[in-house]
């Protein structure tokens, strides 16, 4: 693939760009852990929220919608578009929580909540587990993602994508391992405004040229069918009758996946990376805000770009055979984009790479030095020995990462792998904060069984997915409400010190009691019908905005106001509790 000497000139100034405004936070990031991992705990909430979308904005991202759209129309998103539910959740009922804990990763978290050896088995488990083990696969994924685009775009060989991969993560290590999340969180914002406007100018040029003819010509090329924004599960398999799933797959994905399954990004309850950036905002209403400005921002505005380089790839490059779909994106990158936006497309796919990267390992090096290193092997450490125990770690990990990266041949069959098998642990991860009989040994249960429940399914039953998903969520809930009832509760001292510092709102009454405390107003009730109400909210707004792109005036007009009486009602819950401690 021939780039121009603007493309060149475009490509270096960007990295050039994060490495200066990466390595000018070093100093900022060298003083302690909380400033390493956090930032100081001192973001703003628009800087915080963008960091998350940034984050879930990854290489593969707008290649797995591409593919969505192929084969399932625009509804094919609800693949992905269900997890608004937990997303929302997780702002209205955890987001404050998490910022009041003021701890340094969510997995401290566990022994401020449990106590004795079962948490500090957890802990460590946990750490090695997500540090190394789920994030490198994660990592790994998004490595093949960017192989893809190097092997389509610039026509380099297989045996060669690696090196070029490594060398996009030695910039990526160089600025985060120095800077921490600071820096991460900063250049996230850059990369993922040159991300976006270089997709926008993408769909402009692709939908706007001679071949598509506008929006009219793309509606008059495609089946009706294929513009629906919601499935018709009992549809059949072609292009055109939406979302081909079964009825289990869709209930699956719709009432069960989104609250019953861990899944980076999309922690029932928050957690990982999503959970650092709550802590690391300046108080609980930025914590709030933030994750509110994540959820809009990941569900309504990045995806439509993507949706409209999809449908028109479906038009420009009707022969793409099966597993080939996602390359449709980058096709159209590479016969649509003039000398210098090539570079710009380029680059919005470095920086959408770079920033789910850097954020990877800032994660993982803060799992494997707060939550093992600094806890277990060298507890006395000072803070300034950590900080350079986590430059070296996440130097290792992307060693690590690129040797998994290696062994991935399916990016869908470790997606599905990795919600299988956080199958059923996620109503524990909710349950935590709001009832106090949860204790250390529900969570480890909820954590093992999973596996067992996955394996049983696919290799002795030979079940696939859904039945294989129903059958390890129900095997797992069994099993860690069995273990909550067998084993004794957390310790009434420590389940005081975590009521008294965190003041969740739910079934806490025997330790409230053991206070002596009055029984407080609840605010359950206002939280669930904010979320709800936000829910309609940010639904709606993805479809108005939908509309309004398919010159669908009428529904535009409908979704809109019915994301108006969302919003007003999630404002009047907001006023009739008080969210945040003062």
């Amino acid at each position: 693939m021939h780039l121009d000497l603007i493309d060149w000139i475009v490509i270096g100034a960007f990295g050039l760009l994060t490495l200066v405004i990466g390595l000018s936070y070093t100093g900022k990031a060298s003083g302690s852990m909380a400033n390493f991992f956090l930032g100081g705990r001192n973001l703003t909430w628009w800087v915080a929220g963008t960091s998350m979308v940034a984050t879930t904005f990854a290489a593969d991202t707008p290649l797995a919608v591409t593919e969505l759209v192929a084969q399932s129309g625009i509804s094919g998103n609800w693949l992905w578009w269900n997890m608004l539910l937990g997303g929302l959740l997780t702002t209205f009922f955890f987001a404050r929580l998490w910022r009041r804990a003021g701890i340094i990763t969510d997995l401290e978290f566990i022994e401020m909540r449990y106590s004795g050896k079962p948490a500090s088995f957890l802990r460590g488990f946990r750490a090695i587990y997500l540090g190394i083990f789920m994030n490198s696969l994660i990592i790994g994924w998004v490595n093949v993602a960017l192989m893809s685009i190097i092997e389509v775009f610039f026509e380099v060989p297989k045996s060669e994508q690696l090196v070029y991969v490594g060398l996009a993560m030695l910039v990526v290590v160089a600025y985060s391992s120095m800077s921490g999340l600071l820096g991460v969180a900063i250049t996230d914002v850059i990369q993922f405004v040159i991300a976006m406007v270089g997709c926008i100018i993408l769909a402009v040029l692709v939908v706007n040229s001679e071949q598509i003819g506008g929006i009219g010509g793309l509606k008059d090329k495609l089946p009706a069918a294929t513009l629906d924004y919601f499935p018709n599960v009992s549809s059949g398999s072609e292009i055109g009758q939406t979302l081909t799933l079964s009825l289990g797959a869709f209930l699956a994905f719709t009432t069960v996946q989104w609250w019953a399954s861990w899944y980076p990004g999309n922690e029932p309850g928050g957690g990982g990376y999503i959970a650092q950036r709550m802590m690391s905002t300046k108080n609980e209403k930025h914590a709030l805000y933030a994750t509110l400005l994540f959820q809009i921002g990941h569900y309504c505005i990045r995806p439509w770009p993507w949706i409209l380089v999809a449908l028109s790839a479906l038009v420009l490059y009707p022969n793409l055979g099966a597993g080939e779909e996602r390359l449709g994106f980058v096709m159209a990158m590479k016969d649509f984009l003039p000398p210098g936006l090539k570079g710009l497309l380029l680059v919005a796919f470095f920086a959408a790479y770079m920033s789910t990267i850097s954020t990877q390992l800032n994660w993982g090096a803060s799992y494997i030095i707060n939550d093992f290193y600094g806890r277990f092997i060298k507890p006395n450490a000072s803070q300034k020995e950590l900080v350079s125990a986590s430059r070296v770690t996440t130097l290792l990990l992307m060693i690590v990462s690129l040797a998994v990266t290696t062994q991935i041949t399916s990016i869908a069959a470790v997606w599905a792998f990795i919600m299988e098998t956080g199958a059923g642990l996620g109503l524990v991860l909710i349950l935590r904060w709001y009832w106090w009989r949860i204790n250390a040994w529900s969570e480890i249960m909820a954590t093992i069984a999973p596996f067992v429940g996955y394996s049983v399914a696919k290799f002795i039953l030979g079940w696939e997915f859904p039945d294989s998903f129903f059958l390890t969520v129900g095997f797992t809930t069994i099993v860690w409400i069995v273990a909550t009832y067998a084993t004794r509760p957390t310790p009434e001292s420590k389940l005081q010190a975590f009521y008294e510092k965190i003041q969740p709102d739910g079934a806490w009454a025997p330790v409230r009691k053991s206070l002596g405390l009055p029984k407080p107003r609840t605010k359950v009730y206002h939280l669930l019908v904010a979320w709800i109400s936000a829910v309609v909210m940010v639904y709606s707004t993805l479809f108005f905005i939908g509309d309004l792109i398919f010159q669908n005036y009428e529904r535009f007009a409908l979704f809109f106001g019915t994301a108006l009486l969302g919003l007003f009602m999630m404002l009047l819950m907001s006023k009739k509790v008080k969210f945040f401690q003062d």
